[in-house]
């Protein structure tokens, strides 16, 4: 553990602490940001009256929209002069979202990333191979900084260029690697592509996020790359990556949350009332410390549920993988969707490479979707199409139309719904080229 004294607070006093911590945010947004101070009156919030994080649910949600609304700094709390540092959204869909920090703010994000990459396995003396991009986005820099605070080298590779970050792995013998899920399957493939051998690499232990992904996912990047694989998870309203974090040795039963810096809640999508510990719901953060652009109840629109288990070895809460986004979920003939269901199917197919995508169009008034999913290499070379197959191959080879068809009745049986199954060869489906990967095209309304 990084901060083991932290990490393995008593959940009493870790509660009296985030009350402490709660109240005065309270009171200090109230007097600082004219938004709160609007939402308390509106909403009829006696600030005296929140007294304990119990007293939380009392407190309005915060909104992306309400970040664009208040462009550039109308959230700020410290004068201008006192940041630190930047960071922004694309704004490909409007206005930016700004996150400002200020040198204590940095200090907590770097503070945060060196618990989530000590969790992950990483140490220090350790190289990083940090291909998640520098720039306006929080998740290299922050990366970066946590990393060398836990006493990291780090490599700071950044996005793309797949050819250098190969060299550089086998070059520089990196033991962790973070970037996101599928640009780890991108390596991974020309790697297999180019008859590259594993063991030219050191790589033990892949942190990776920015994404939602599964245990197919996870099973493929840990067998392909052989990396102990967690996930790391973060928003840049809140801070950034190291939000929270799974444990190398703890693997499937959900990641940590920092919740002496970030209080979570998850509730119900409709309503916003809390949901009980293991109820799924959108999960939602209070930035309890976060000095320069504070935030109360931000609604993340991730869906996950929360737990706490006695027999863990931090003390603080855990969240479940992220199922989805409510924004992102799809609605299907009634049917609500997400692409990590369908992709938990995929486990039981070992002939397949789990890169996909889900084709969603309307044919008159009915939605129709599409499953394209990749065969392996070896499966493709074993049936002798090592450079790949054609439709009309499909069509006549009976273990394809054999895997068509059980993989379309197993996605019925499983989520409820008739989908069509495209099987696509070996490296036909675009990949990551660092960034997020968009596995569902909906092309219902273009």
């Amino acid at each position: 553990m990084f901060n083991k004294e932290i990490e393995t607070l008593p959940l009493e006093k870790l509660r009296k602490l985030q009350s402490e911590r709660l109240v005065n945010l309270v009171n200090r947004v109230y007097k600082q940001v004219p938004f709160y101070k609007n939402q308390f009156d509106e909403n009829g919030v006696d600030i005296s009256k929140i007294q304990s994080i119990d007293d939380i649910h009392k407190l309005p949600f915060t909104k992306k929209t309400d970040l664009r609304d208040q462009y550039p700094f109308g959230f700020l709390t410290v004068p201008q002069d006192k940041l630190a540092r930047i960071h922004c959204s694309s704004g490909t869909t409007g206005k930016p979202t700004v996150v400002a920090y200020s040198k204590k703010d940095l200090d907590i994000f770097s503070e945060v990333v060196a618990r989530s990459l000590a969790a992950g396995g990483a140490k220090p003396g350790m190289k990083m191979h940090n291909s998640y991009g520098y720039g306006l986005f929080t998740g290299g820099i922050g990366i970066h900084y946590g990393a060398e605070k836990l006493g990291m080298t780090v490599v700071p590779v950044s996005v793309g260029m797949t050819d250098r970050q190969i060299r550089l792995l086998q070059d520089f013998q990196s033991e962790v690697i973070c970037c996101t899920p599928s640009y780890a399957q991108t390596i991974a493939f020309e790697l297999e592509k180019r008859n590259l051998s594993i063991s030219d690499l050191n790589l033990k232990y892949a942190i990776l996020g920015a994404e939602p992904w599964t245990d197919v996912i996870r099973k493929d990047i840990e067998d392909s790359l052989a990396v102990k694989a967690t996930n790391i998870y973060g928003l840049s309203e809140i801070i950034g990556p190291g939000v929270s974090q799974e444990a190398y040795n703890e693997q499937g039963t959900g990641s940590y949350v920092w919740e002496d810096h970030f209080y979570p809640e998850v509730v119900d999508k409709d309503t916003g009332e809390p949901l009980p510990y293991g109820e799924e719901g959108v999960l939602v953060f209070t930035t309890l410390t976060k000095e320069a652009m504070p935030f109360l109840r931000y609604w993340t629109n991730d869906i996950c549920s929360l737990s706490y288990d006695e027999s863990n070895s931090r003390t603080h809460i855990k969240m479940s993988t992220i199922k989805g986004r409510a924004d992102d979920m799809l609605i299907i003939r009634g049917v609500n969707l997400f692409h990590t269901q369908v992709e938990e199917v995929f486990k039981e197919y070992k002939q397949l490479a789990p890169n996909y995508q889900l084709i969603v169009t309307k044919e008159g008034l009915s939605d129709r979707v599409e499953v394209k999913v990749e065969t392996n290499l070896e499966f493709q070379q074993e049936l002798g199409y090592g450079n790949g197959f054609t439709k009309e191959d499909i069509a006549k080879n009976t273990k394809l139309v054999s895997i068509s068809n059980k993989l379309k009745k197993n996605i019925k049986d499983t989520v409820g719904l008739s989908m069509n199954v495209t099987l696509n060869c070996y490296g036909e489906i675009p990949k990551s080229e660092g960034g997020k990967l968009k596995r569902i095209i909906d092309l219902r309304n273009s």
